[in-house]
Formats: structure tokens, sequence, C-alpha cells
């Protein structure tokens, strides 16, 4: 059978194996291995601060499609780390999706301002699994920092990853351990 331009398949066959006879490959060469282009070091952690997010009571808003929809204010806090100290501003607040499966997703909203006066805009995204008897829970998050330039513009140029447990027994809070993915 011919091709519209006149040509046949087993032409076509044939010279492109007489090509690979020949040494010249009519396709690409592969990609390198995944080992060649990646770090050659995984990445460590390195502490920025342990932060205490003091909240309000949670507001329901209701069942949605993608499950039960909460809101929760924040109403201040602090954040300290080596190198680091910093008070969380009221009028945040903290997203939260109860899912079907159990699993929690969270996204917090707020601003920090630092000893010097620095406002932080803060954006932590995180994941809370059910409590499950005799298992440990996940709570991660990760946050996302929008610094202005000068002593903090290092925020804005690494990835971090942070913990989320429970805060002090006697306010409504939570305790967060954020670090730098280095």
């Amino acid at each position: 059978m011919s091709s519209p331009e006149g040509l046949d398949r087993r032409g076509l066959l044939v010279g492109a194996a007489a090509l690979g006879v020949a040494g010249v490959t009519p396709a690409a060469s592969p990609p390198p291995p995944v080992a060649a282009v990646a770090a050659a070091v995984p990445p460590h952690a390195e502490l920025v601060y342990e932060a205490l997010a003091l909240l309000e009571p949670t507001i329901e808003h209701g069942q949605g499609r993608y499950g039960h929809r909460a809101r929760v204010p924040i109403i201040g806090g602090w954040a300290r780390g080596p190198g680091f100290s910093a008070r969380i501003l009221p009028g945040g607040a903290d997203w939260q999706l109860l899912r079907a499966d159990g699993y929690k997703e969270l996204e917090a909203d707020y601003y920090m301002e630092t000893e010097d006066k620095a406002l932080i805009h803060v954006i932590n995204r995180g994941l809370v699994s059910p409590m499950k008897p005799g298992a440990a829970r996940y709570a991660m998050s990760t946050p996302w920092f929008e610094a202005p330039s000068g002593r903090y513009e290092w925020m804005n140029q690494h990835i971090f990853v942070g913990t989320v447990g429970p805060g002090e027994p006697d306010r409504p809070s939570v305790r967060l351990m954020i670090y730098k993915l280095l």
C-alpha cells in the first residue's frame, strides 16, 4: 500500500532499518538517568522558628461539595527561633476542610511583625490525619512567606516545612515548628 506521497511502508521500514545499521539513530538520544540530574545530597531541615498561634473558637461554615468547612480566627501569638523573633498579628484565619476520609486540610493566612517592624505575610497549608488509637497523628504543613527585601528576603528564596501540634492547654492555640529545607 502506498502513502499519499508515493512511498510505500516497506520502503520506509527498510530505510529506517538501514539508518540504524549505519549507526544513525532517527530518534533523539534518551535523557540522562534521574540520578545524574538529581541533587547529590538529600535535603535537610534547619529550624527557623517555633510559633504559638492564639485562636478564637471555630466558626462552622457547613457541609459543601468537598467536605465540611470551618474557619478559625487567628487573634495573635508569637514566633521565635535562632535570629528570628516576631509577633503574630490578629486578623488572620485558618480555613479548614474536613474531608470524607477524616483528614483535615488547613490553610492559614496571616501576618507576622518582626521586632524591627518588618511585615511578613504567611500562608501555611497543612494536612492533619484523624486520631486513631495507637497510631501517631500526621500533622504537617508547608508555609509560604512573602517577606520584604533586605534582612528577611531569604524567606522568599527557600522551601519550608512545618509540624502542627496542640498549643497551650489553658487557651485555644496551636504550636508550629517551622523548618527551612537546605
